[in-house]
């Protein structure tokens, strides 16, 4: 398996780009985190009703644009038309810097165009499987295999992927980690995984703390990384690169760099 996305092993990942200061999940939000120097951006896709790949986290499209409805019931067309900036504020809606900007959602494509160079990590948000042979057409278009680690919430997703392309790098889903987070608890953990274990995990989830130091210990000896989301603030971020996971997702990746750097983790 490729796994050129973990050398170097990465530190800091913006989610969903430089979302503190720019529309999340745009490409002024990713280029911004291009240029503070982070490790990875963390992004989402869907399938359009065309079937095209686009960039955007929500099913729907109120939150953050002037747009309504599901986004998987419009062509690309369509949402190019909308205001990705329409709805950010820094103010608590005092002003919105970013409308009428002519800030759209941008396709996978256009990001991994935009990017050469930057490794991303992508939660497939699309329950139909249609989404996992249209998005590896583009991670092969841009020759994006080494740079990529595939992420989702939907399992058949990720096994489709897996049969489909092996060489792609993914990380373990929801229904794959509560097993092993239990197994580690009774402490019945396997000797070594078959495959690159990645977790990307919070730090507790439906009252269960996932993330301790005895997790953290007997993933490390057989190999697996440990990622965690999503933290913004720096004394926790201190707290959980100290205890010694591997890599933390941030919505103010410059706060996370400051973090890392301090500790000498980068």
């Amino acid at each position: 398996m490729n796994e050129s996305f973990l050398s170097p092993l990465p530190r800091v990942v913006a989610h969903r780009g430089d979302s503190a200061n720019y529309p999340e999940n745009t490409l002024p939000a990713f280029l911004s985190g291009v240029k503070m120097g982070i490790d990875v951006i963390e992004t989402d896709v869907h399938l359009t009703r065309d079937g095209e790949i686009v960039i955007w986290h929500d099913p729907t499209l109120e939150r953050n644009t002037n747009g309504s409805g599901t986004l998987e019931i419009h062509t690309l067309r369509e949402l190019k038309q909308l205001d990705a900036g329409y709805t950010f504020t820094k103010d608590g809606g005092k002003t919105f810097p970013f409308r009428g900007k002519g800030v759209q959602l941008c396709t996978l494509d256009e990001a991994l165009e935009a990017c050469p160079d930057e490794r991303f990590n992508i939660d497939l948000k699309s329950q139909e499987e249609e989404i996992v042979e249209t998005y590896i057409k583009v991670i092969r278009k841009h020759n994006a295999e080494n740079r990529v680690c595939t992420a989702s919430f939907h399992l058949n997703n990720l096994k489709k992927l897996r049969k489909l392309a092996p060489d792609l790098l993914t990380s373990v889903s929801t229904l794959e980690v509560a097993p092993l987070v239990f197994r580690t608890k009774l402490h019945c953990l396997p000797d070594h995984f078959d495959r690159k274990i990645i977790f990307q995990v919070p730090v507790q989830m439906y009252g269960v703390k996932i993330v301790t130091e005895r997790f953290i210990r007997e993933m490390h000896k057989r190999d697996a990384v440990i990622m965690v989301w999503t933290i913004n603030d720096e004394k926790e971020m201190e707290r959980l690169y100290s205890m010694g996971v591997d890599t933390i997702m941030t919505d103010d990746p410059a706060l996370l760099i400051k973090t890392a750097e301090r500790l000498g983790l980068r």
